[in-house]
């Protein structure tokens, strides 16, 4: 039997490295095409794979058995859930592959794309230009068909004319940026509020109008410290969780 083959991983060493394996592993996982094979290649393999211990790719392996992504079967090996899906808050502890994991798993409908006016409330993150590449995108569960979110990027041209579109609606925006158009991310800003849902909100999502939603803002920055990209996803209030895990340093 063929095993699943994860995507690779840049590590980073400030961060735990069975939270980045997990969350990368995570992302892939949730990212699979219905056809990929549901068993994972050996621990050694894995470990090999992502360049790091047995023992710690053993941890990371925990973590997505935890959650009910993966199933371990002695002498069988570890297999994908055929119903694997996102579930419990994600615990974000600065890691792109993060971020990558949180917004994966969901089925992606590609709205509409093209250049646009820069927006008001965004045009401190596009000094001087004139106009952006958006991207308009629904998710919706894969079981249900429910809608999850719905998600506006605003891209500059030059970064927008390195992306596929049918990527986006596999991936991920941060996904597409980093692995398909070889962006080097140096850092992304989230920021998460409560507001009301607006008319294309309460449409697109299938709430009532002026109902509570999520709304969460990303802004990528590439190696020069220029925005790349800013996504703003509006989450249903009941579908979403957001949680953040503050690790101390224990060696100060």
């Amino acid at each position: 039997m063929t095993s699943f083959a994860p995507d690779s991983l840049i590590l980073n060493r400030k961060l735990p490295l069975w939270y980045q394996v997990s969350q990368s592993l995570r992302a892939s996982i949730l990212g699979r095409r219905p056809h990929d094979p549901l068993r994972l290649p050996t621990e050694e393999q894995l470990a090999s794979h992502y360049g790091v211990s047995v023992l710690t790719m053993r941890q990371a392996l925990k973590e997505l058995e935890k959650e009910g992504l993966i199933s371990r079967h002695r002498r069988r090996g570890t297999f994908i859930e055929p119903g694997a899906r996102r579930g419990a808050p994600r615990r974000l502890l600065g890691s792109i592959d993060a971020i990558v994991a949180q917004q994966s798993g969901e089925l992606t409908t590609l709205l509409g794309h093209g250049p646009a006016p820069v927006p008001g409330e965004l045009a401190e993150y596009f000094p001087g230009a004139d106009e952006v590449i958006t991207y308009r995108r629904l998710r919706c569960d894969g079981e249900s068909g429910e809608p999850v979110n719905w998600a506006e990027n605003a891209v500059r041209p030059d970064i927008a004319a390195g992306i596929e579109v049918t990527d986006l609606e596999r991936w991920p925006m941060t996904k597409v940026l980093r692995d398909m158009v070889g962006i080097r991310i140096s850092r992304i800003t989230d920021t998460v509020e409560a507001r009301l849902a607006d008319p294309v909100t309460a449409e697109l999502l299938r709430v009532p109008l002026l109902s509570p939603i999520l709304h969460y803002t990303g802004v990528t920055y590439d190696e020069s410290g220029r925005v790349a990209d800013v996504a703003r996803i509006h989450y249903r209030g009941d579908r979403f969780a957001f949680s953040v895990t503050v690790e101390a340093d224990l060696m100060g």
